[in-house]
């Protein structure tokens, strides 16, 4: 990050810490919800039709 010092990127680091794996989990919580509403939305013979996603 281009700090002056190793013990100021060390302090900046330090209240970080962990904050990327909260992240990490609340964007997956967003995927995993837009997911099943999308999958909710499709008609029921779109979700069992077995030539879904071929082409003709």
């Amino acid at each position: 990050m281009g700090h002056s010092t190793v013990r100021v990127a060390m302090i900046y680091q330090h209240p970080v810490g962990g904050r990327d794996q909260e992240i990490a989990d609340h964007v997956d919580r967003l995927i995993r919800k837009s997911k099943q509403t999308k999958k909710a939305k499709r008609p029921k013979r779109d979700r069992e039709s077995p030539d879904r996603g071929k082409i003709n």
